[in-house]
């Protein structure tokens, strides 16, 4: 089996080859970028499978790299910070993060976030194109209108749209979401399914998020009912 590829980006050369020996000897083939300049550059010229990607640069930090990756690829992206709070976490899964992960971080940790995203992405969910008055989905263009009008969705939220919409009128648990569209119910926490459920009812609803046919079933999970559904 081809190895997976890991692009590590990092200002801090103990940090960067801490991580990337780490990722050498779990088998991956590891690229390294001590800035953001750098970075993306290697993911135009080598089309990694993952990045872990720090905040903290110079010149373009974390952040403005992250927005410029988004623009280029749906790589899955875990961010690495010092600042442990939940506003920082909120930004990175806002701007389009897959995973985030706080220094000093456990080795065993980093590498169960970094298999379970690249697990996820092995196993791209098949999903048909959908359409019911209110959403219409076009997988292959990955493009989402509401009303007629194009949403811009980050490749997670596009997941979990999806994931919602494909069981229209059932109540889908944590964990379900979690495995659908994370990859695994356990590799990250609970609170992200709430934290997309939010961020996915203010894009497609911006003037009144709540009004978005996402229903939350308190003490099971969520419903996307579709018009005119039972």
């Amino acid at each position: 089996m081809k190895s997976r590829r890991v692009l590590v980006v990092d200002d801090e050369d103990d940090i960067r080859t801490l991580v990337s020996e780490l990722l050498r000897r779990a088998g991956y083939e590891v690229l390294e970028a001590a800035d953001g300049r750098a970075g993306l550059r290697l993911l135009h010229e080598s089309v990694p499978d993952l990045v872990v990607l720090d905040v903290s640069m110079p010149q373009l930090d974390g952040w403005q790299t992250l927005e410029r990756i988004r623009d280029l690829s749906d790589v899955p992206v875990i961010m690495l910070t010092a600042r442990d709070g939940e506003l920082e976490k909120v930004r990175g899964l806002k701007a389009g993060a897959d995973d985030y992960v706080t220094k000093p971080f456990g080795r065993q940790e980093l590498l169960a976030r970094v298999e379970a995203l690249l697990r996820r992405g092995a196993e791209p969910v098949v999903v048909d194109d959908y359409e019911d008055g209110v959403v219409s989905i076009d997988v292959a263009q990955r493009r989402v209108l509401v009303y007629g009008e194009e949403v811009q969705l980050t490749p997670l939220e596009f997941k979990l749209l999806s994931a919602l919409v494909r069981n229209s009128t059932q109540v889908l648990g944590h964990e379900q979401l979690l495995e659908q569209v994370w990859g695994d119910a356990n590799a990250v926490s609970r609170d992200q399914v709430k934290l997309y459920i939010g961020y996915l009812r203010k894009k497609l609803a911006p003037d009144n998020p709540q009004s978005f046919p996402i229903e939350t079933v308190r003490g099971f999970g969520y419903r996307y009912r579709a018009p005119g559904a039972e």
